[in-house]
């Protein structure tokens, strides 16, 4: 048995109890402790946008919450239910820097302290307090603390807190499945050989990029079909990995896709040449997950080739749909419409039949039924990663329940320098270092970003 095998046949096929442990959220369960230790994704600015803009439903591991930016302009999050008589503070007035319960007018700021309450002859609204979480806002994205108030930790800064609007962008689209069932499909490079694969590919002509270097996203995807079972390499990092999918082009070169995973739910996922948007796996409850995708502005590579995310902007024509969008994106292929395959499309045109990307990677998972019974699983060589991945997060959440503390939180971590990568590589060159400091061509353009940015 090769030790990849070995080693997925350790972390990989789950136990039932362990399975339980890897997709319960609630409050009181073993993950669901460990992921409220951890700033976590609630809603997205443009959800609540104005000073004294209509609430919003959030639901967040388990939990009903509502999110509101008062008439001041600060944001709460609290529980949607009225502590009175438990009516939904979604229909309640945004006025007066409180959310107004309209059935008997008590007011909540955002500490969730009650301020007013009209129906009574004898207020009593020191007494009454809702159950209401510290936030953050930062990169289109408010984020939440749901776990206890003395283990509270500093923000997780990616690069978003310094940054002017038009340098990010954020989206957010709902998956009906577990969180890790739809995290996975981020953090596995083997599908993309089979899944997002169009026969148009065969037909893009060689330019010339398949050498040591940066290729051109085109001969990427061509790297991705001549060789469809990739070798994966993994580096443990203090916030979780790094590892390197490994194909060989058609001229015989060593192509890397490099894709980091952070604790809990973060995935930043390969692109050329370097990438830092980011994948969020947030878990409503159990059975269904709000999928973030946010970016910044990263280094451009000073050699010529820019910093785009691949998914986002290929530059040759496919017949998946890959648009750029942004806010809260609608879902237009679901179950209820089998994804609007098309089983000639399939047949004669695309691997999968279905049109728009991500909804290839929602059919997939969302088939597999709410959560997925993993002892039933039979994994291979190409499961590495995300066999490390469940490891690391029933190890954190039984290790918190023990008094450890859990990984990749407290002060004096820079998350700013967490990037995918992909390239071809120079004889010799060894891919853990693509995309960091001791990277030539990234510190160079790293270097430049930072100068820019303070002239």
């Amino acid at each position: 048995m090769s030790r990849a095998h070995a080693e997925v046949r350790r972390y990989g096929v789950l136990k039932a109890e362990d399975n339980e442990i890897l997709t319960r959220v609630g409050p009181g369960t073993l993950m669901g402790e460990l992921l409220r230790r951890y700033w976590t994704p609630a809603c997205l600015s443009e959800e609540i946008p104005a000073p004294g803009s209509p609430p919003a439903r959030v639901r967040l591991l388990g939990e009903k919450l509502v999110a509101f930016r008062d008439t001041t302009g600060r944001i709460g999050l609290m529980q949607e239910n009225c502590p009175h008589r438990g009516a939904s503070l979604y229909y309640g007035r945004n006025e007066d820097a409180a959310l107004r319960c309209v059935y008997h007018g008590w007011a909540y700021d955002t500490e969730g302290r009650c301020v007013d309450m009209p129906s009574e002859p004898a207020p009593f609204c020191e007494k009454v307090r809702m159950r209401a979480y510290p936030v953050h806002e930062s990169g289109g994205i408010v984020w939440a603390y749901l776990g206890p108030r003395e283990t509270m930790t500093p923000f997780r800064d990616f690069g978003t807190d310094e940054l002017e609007q038009e340098n990010w962008s954020a989206t957010k689209q709902v998956t009906d499945c577990n969180w890790v069932q739809a995290m996975e499909g981020n953090i596995d490079t083997a599908h993309i050989s089979h899944l997002h694969q169009w026969d148009g590919i065969d037909d893009i002509p060689d330019d010339g990029s398949d050498k040591p270097g940066y290729p051109s996203n085109a001969m990427s995807w061509k790297f991705w079909r001549h060789d469809r079972a990739p070798r994966l390499e993994l580096d443990d990092t203090w916030y979780g990995y790094r590892y390197a999918g490994i194909r060989t082009t058609p001229n015989g070169n060593t192509h890397v896709r490099i894709t980091a995973y952070v604790v809990p739910y973060t995935t930043m996922v390969a692109s050329i040449p370097w990438n830092q948007r980011q994948g969020l796996f947030i878990p409503m409850d159990d059975e269904r997950t709000a999928r973030y995708s946010f970016a910044t502005k990263v280094p451009e590579n000073v050699q010529g080739y820019g910093g785009a995310n691949l998914f986002a902007a290929a530059p040759f024509s496919t017949p998946i749909s890959r648009g750029r969008r942004a806010g809260v994106i609608k879902r237009e292929y679901t179950a209820g419409n089998d994804y609007q395959i098309d089983r000639e499309v399939q047949r004669t045109a695309t691997f999968s039949g279905v049109a728009d990307f991500v909804s290839q990677d929602f059919m997939v998972t969302e088939s597999m039924g709410p959560i997925y019974d993993r002892t039933q699983e039979q994994l291979g060589s190409t499961d590495k990663a995300i066999t490390r991945m469940r490891h690391l997060l029933i190890s954190a959440a039984k290790g918190l329940a023990a008094g450890k503390e859990p990984p990749a939180v407290g002060t004096g971590l820079d998350f700013r320098s967490i990037f995918g990568a992909e390239k071809i590589l120079e004889p010799g060159e060894d891919w853990r270092v693509l995309a960091t400091l001791e990277d030539p061509t990234f510190a160079e353009a790293f270097d430049a970003s930072r100068r820019h940015q303070h002239a």
